[in-house]
């Protein structure tokens, strides 16, 4: 998340809260009664102290389908979003995470429900009782001003309007404010897009375009992002767009919107996405997705990119790193999610490892001399940048530099550890074995062992959770 588009490693420092306590995955049972076989409520959260209110039990979401109107000049929505979810456990009541406009009308299989509306929780009470892996649906009304989200560190996301639309950044909370949902990473599933705006506008959103139709000066545009996705990573931003379509060298899709005001600024960056997918394939494995592409536009109250799953989005024109991590991400972050948000580093340090592969592949800096350099390894032991635990960054560390640089680094002294061979095994095994889905540090840690047949817990404890600068490993 969050690379700055300025050039060289530069990457944003952002957002909230941090924990090491494990985390529920999103299809285990909360029940009121745990070994009670009758109905009750769906815990209220997921079991992730990093943010308390997020996610939900009791249910995983298979699919949303979202559709809109959004008139940029009055900045109003107005919203049908239909989930389509299987129940974990017997329930008469669950919850979604919803900080959008006031809702109109709920149904539950077509019914009319109650629900309340207590902070980002929607607490709903469904006519009848929901049975144990039966699938149900949700059917939410809504209008008005989606909200901005504004993080601890004053970082914004959410609904972001822009002077010609909106800029729509997802992670780590903003998801909610326009569609009610399951907001945490380990509920992945997949989005359905009907975004209609007025004619001349264009909206982009996740995965593929289905459609794109315009009658009585409004335009209606369908996207469908066919392969799970965690809601931080959805995206319908909005705007005038110039819009190219391209393949890359094997064949995948390329779409990308960039406002006509940073083409130029953009040109040598987004020239190179089909070349920068087609390198990270070959060390990664296969592109994990039907399309690619980037949108690229002007808002500078936001000030960062975000992997946005297919699309990234940049909030100005990107360097070639920044466009090279936010590519990386697709691999690892979007396809491979983290099961709790302490584990960024995993998103993070692998993005920003990428970026010093293609810098060196692409005839810059060796990894070993970034590696070496004053942002990084070169840094004085007395430096405060050696002070933070990596693999548990902290509230205001969570997207500061150590998940990145030192993430990053602990994959590069790794390489030196395992040797090559390995390594690059390891990469792939990783990205391969967790394709769509969730994986913890634990999980990496593992893995690492056995592609490379050493044990490692004293490198990954001097790497990931000690303090201090790394001297021997």
């Amino acid at each position: 998340m969050r690379s700055r588009s300025i050039g060289g490693a530069a990457l944003a420092a952002a957002l909230c809260v941090v924990v090491s306590a494990p985390l529920a995955p999103s299809a285990l049972a909360i029940s009121a009664n745990p070994g009670h076989q009758h109905s009750s409520a769906g815990a209220a959260n997921i079991g992730d102290p990093y943010f308390p209110d997020q996610g939900n039990g009791g249910f995983d979401v298979r699919h949303y389908d979202v559709a809109f109107t959004y008139d940029p000049a009055t900045k109003r929505m107005d919203a049908t979003t239909t989930i389509t979810a299987t129940a974990t456990q017997d329930l008469d009541r669950f919850n979604l995470d919803f900080r959008g406009p006031e809702i109109t009308s709920l149904k539950v299989d077509r019914r009319r429900a109650e629900f309340k509306r207590d902070g980002q929780e929607l607490v709903v009470t469904p006519r009848e009782k929901l049975r144990d892996r039966k699938s149900f649906t949700v059917v939410v009304k809504y209008a008005g001003t989606p909200p901005v989200i504004t993080d601890p560190d004053g970082s914004i996301e959410g609904w972001v309007p822009t002077d010609d639309g909106v800029f729509v950044p997802g992670e780590p909370q903003g998801a909610p404010a326009w569609i009610p949902a399951n907001d945490h990473p380990t509920d992945k599933a997949t989005f359905t897009f009907h975004a209609t705006v007025p004619e001349g506008i264009t909206a982009v959103g996740n995965g593929q375009l289905l459609s794109q139709r315009t009658r009585n000066g409004q335009t209606t545009f369908v996207w469908d992002s066919t392969e799970p996705m965690a809601t931080y990573l959805a995206t319908v931003t909005i705007g005038k767009f110039q819009v190219a379509k391209s393949r890359t060298p094997g064949g995948i899709p390329v779409y990308t919107a960039v406002d006509p005001a940073l083409a130029s600024a953009s040109a040598a960056s987004v020239a190179k996405i089909p070349d920068i997918i087609e390198y990270f394939s070959s060390i990664f494995g296969r592109y994990p997705f039907a399309s690619a592409g980037a949108i690229i536009d002007r808002a500078p109250d936001v000030g960062y990119a975000l992997e946005s799953q297919t699309k990234p989005i940049f909030s100005s024109a990107p360097s070639l790193n920044t466009m090279a991590h936010e590519i990386a991400h697709q691999w690892y972050g979007d396809s491979v999610s983290v099961k709790r948000w302490s584990d960024i580093w995993l998103n993070e340090g692998f993005a920003t490892y990428a970026q010093w592969l293609w810098t060196e592949h692409s005839g810059g800096a060796t990894t070993q001399q970034t590696f070496d350099s004053t942002s990084n390894y070169g840094r004085a032991a007395t430096s405060a940048f050696w002070q933070t635990v990596t693999a548990d960054p902290g509230t205001s560390d969570m997207f500061g530099n150590v998940p990145y640089n030192r993430g990053a680094m602990t994959l590069h002294a790794l390489r030196g550890k395992i040797g090559d061979t390995a390594f690059f095994q390891l990469l792939k095994k990783w990205a391969t074995a967790n394709r769509y889905g969730n994986a913890s540090t634990a999980d990496f840690i593992r893995q690492a062992e056995k592609t490379s047949g050493k044990d490692l817990k004293t490198f990954f404890d001097v790497w990931l959770y000690q303090k201090g600068k790394p001297t021997t490993w």
